[in-house]
């Protein structure tokens, strides 16, 4: 036994999954032994380990413990809402269809707001798919919903009272990073400007300093994009601190880019430059030393930076008297721009560690707007950018809608028992493409079988002894469910049937057929799965994706004009946020590719990541005087981690 242990804790995920493999004994084998055999509370007992199940093997919630079991908390009167929904819609198969509908597609939508909502819209689903199939019983609605409370509870005691994981890298330790080494950039272009080793380009000719300063910013702020940070590290939701950290990270992204610009023109030495940007390198450094300690009080005021920055505007302002030659004055404004990054940066930090906005920041139009606003409202404003039919998440949402609605339907016409396999069966096994949903098919319907074979050899052995199958419950929990995962999905689907096998055989004696029966409405439920991925966007992300980046691009171009038209007084509408259609289209196309990167490679390529994906991916600095769209609204809200399918 200590042998496959072993192995399974050298595999990459295995640690998680022998920890979720021991969670999912603690949560759901206690109620349910404990209600059915001691208080004989069958339907109390199922839905406490339904309860529980989903929570555990579905749910990737970010966070250590305590923080997941606040989630726990806060989700389950939406669970049991949907246990009641459920159960007083099941009456007809229209009704509960109609239902599903809603309650599919508002979980799966609303799930767009961050990765927590996102993380528990599988259990919700399954909560209302459950008490939605006959026999309609409104009487039991009092067990049910008790059974699903104790297997929330037992199952966030369980997550504190666990080993603990490996405490995933904060963010703001890879912003600390990319921020230390765009600092050290700064001051490589200030002693370039104070003419410390050869003027020139970012290119062959620059010192080799600066040149090597330069790329290893470039790989510090490649490792802060979302795309490339682990799931649970992620500031992917509307709170106050991730929107400061993708404020941050934009902030310090444009201070990079306008350094090139520097060092593109330093053709002669410049003191005066070369002073504001070593003060600019300080300010970065404190800053980085406060990110990576988590103290606001490190980064220090602005008064050092913002006086550094006045000199500078008085300097520059005295030589335009002259004529100043076109390099001067680009390197100059180049300079200023880097400075009011810095500051821009700097207070952004402040706001993600927990500082309250300083009032010079506090204007309404100001980039720091988002400081004043509630998170509800940002939350709204995040799906509301979504509600349009070239929105893939909006487009996900209805197709799932949709094909469980399909599949109570065709449950109920056929009179299917356990037909909320069939429901399961749907909504695990659909991808966001056909081709993807295509290829799921198989291993699970092989998986279903092998579970069902093996199935049958235990019912046909064990026969109408319940204390057996609850002898079982516990190793088919603790083995299944931890080398499952890492054994691949056909594997996962076996253990699925064995499940259900166990735990049904204590309630009442399944019979040989029931095995069977469930690789039935398995092969329904995946059809169905199928017949949608096929007839709603089949071609998922793949076939929107240049739709999107090329109507970002036509958009962004727009927003250049009108800028540039305000600035020479062109304009008409003077009240108009002309970059709000830009950031809207850079929302679309960043949820595209960030959906278009989780789906199977077309033709044998894999998706880009680099220039494509930097382009595209959350985090990519516009601006510090206008925040990313990512710092304005919250980081696009595929770049939470993606759920879990559930087994069907």
């Amino acid at each position: 036994m200590i042998r496959p242990v072993a192995w399974l804790l050298r595999q990459p995920g295995g640690p998680q999954a022998a920890r979720r493999a021991v969670w999912v004994v603690l949560a759901g084998c206690p109620g349910f032994s404990v209600l059915n055999y001691a208080l004989h509370r069958q339907t109390m007992a199922m839905f406490a380990v339904f309860g529980a199940l989903p929570l555990v093997l579905f749910c990737t919630l970010p966070g250590p413990p305590r923080s997941r079991v606040r989630v726990l908390l806060l989700t389950l009167p939406a669970g049991l809402l949907a246990v009641t929904a459920g159960t007083l819609l099941a009456a007809h198969d229209w009704t509960a269809a109609l239902g599903l509908f809603a309650v599919g597609f508002a979980v799966s939508f609303l799930g767009a707001g961050g990765p927590r909502p996102a993380a528990v819209a599988a259990a919700l689903q399954l909560y209302y798919v459950l008490p939605c199939f006959p026999p309609y019983v409104p009487g039991q609605l009092g067990d049910r919903l008790a059974g699903l409370t104790l297997g929330f509870l037992l199952t966030g005691t369980a997550d504190l009272l666990l080993w603990r994981d490996p405490p995933p890298v904060p963010y703001r330790t890879f912003l600390a990073d990319a921020t230390a080494a765009t600092a050290e950039y700064c001051a490589a272009t200030a002693r370039l400007l104070d003419g410390e080793g050869g003027a020139g380009g970012p290119g062959d000719d620059a010192p080799a300093a600066v040149r090597e300063a330069g790329l290893a910013t470039d790989h510090a702020l490649e490792a802060t994009l979302l795309s490339r940070v682990p799931p649970d590290s992620r500031p992917a939701s509307v709170s106050l601190r991730d929107r400061g950290l993708n404020h941050t990270r934009a902030a310090v992204g444009h201070v990079r880019t306008r350094l090139d610009g520097v060092a593109v023109d330093a053709h002669e030495p410049d003191a005066d430059a070369a002073r504001l940007l070593r003060v600019s390198a300080a300010g970065l450094r404190h800053t980085a030393e406060a990110l990576r300690s988590g103290s606001p009080a490190l980064t220090r005021a602005d008064d050092e930076l913002a006086d550094a920055l006045v000199a500078f505007d008085t300097d520059r302002a005295r030589r335009l008297t002259g004529a100043p030659a076109p390099e001067r004055l680009r390197q100059d404004a180049a300079v200023r721009a880097v400075a009011e990054g810095v500051l821009v940066a700097r207070q952004a930090a402040r706001i993600a560690l927990g500082d309250r906005l300083d009032a010079r920041w506090r204007r309404t139009a100001g980039p720091f707007a988002y400081a004043t606003v509630p998170s509800a409202v940002w939350w709204w404003r995040r799906l509301s950018v979504h509600l349009t039919p070239r929105s893939v998440l909006l487009r996900n949402a209805l197709r799932i809608a949709v094909a469980l609605a399909c599949a109570r339907l065709v449950a109920g016409a056929l009179s299917l028992p356990h037909g909320f396999w069939v429901l399961l069966a749907t909504l695990s096994l659909m991808r966001t493409s056909a081709a993807d949903t295509r290829a799921a098919l198989l291993p699970a319907f092989a998986g279903t079988a092998l579970g069902a074979l093996v199935s049958v050899g235990l019912l046909e052995a064990v026969g109408q002894r319940p204390l057996v199958y609850a002898l079982l419950t516990p190793v088919v929990f603790l083995l299944g469910f931890g080398f499952a995962p890492v054994a691949g999905p056909m594997w996962t689907q076996a253990v699925m049937t064995l499940t259900f096998m166990v735990l049904f055989g204590q309630v009442a004696y399944p019979g040989w057929d029931l095995p069977a029966l469930r690789f039935v409405n398995v092969v329904v439920g995946g059809l169905i799965g199928a017949a949608a991925a096929l007839l709603a966007w089949p071609r998922g992300a793949y076939g929107q994706l240049r739709d999107d980046i090329g109507e970002f691009l036509v958009r962004s171009a727009a927003g250049c004009r009108a800028v540039a038209g305000r600035l020479c007084h062109t304009g008409h509408d003077g009240a108009a946020d002309v970059l709000l259609p830009a950031r809207r289209a850079m929302l679309l196309a960043q949820a595209t590719h960030l959906e278009y990167s989780g789906e199977a490679p077309r033709g044998g390529t894999a998706p880009p990541t680099r220039p494509g994906a930097r382009t595209c991916s959350p985090g990519t600095p516009s601006s510090p005087a206008a925040p990313s769209s990512s710092a304005a609204t919250g980081p696009t809200p595929t770049t939470r981690p993606r759920r879990t399918r559930p087994p069907n």
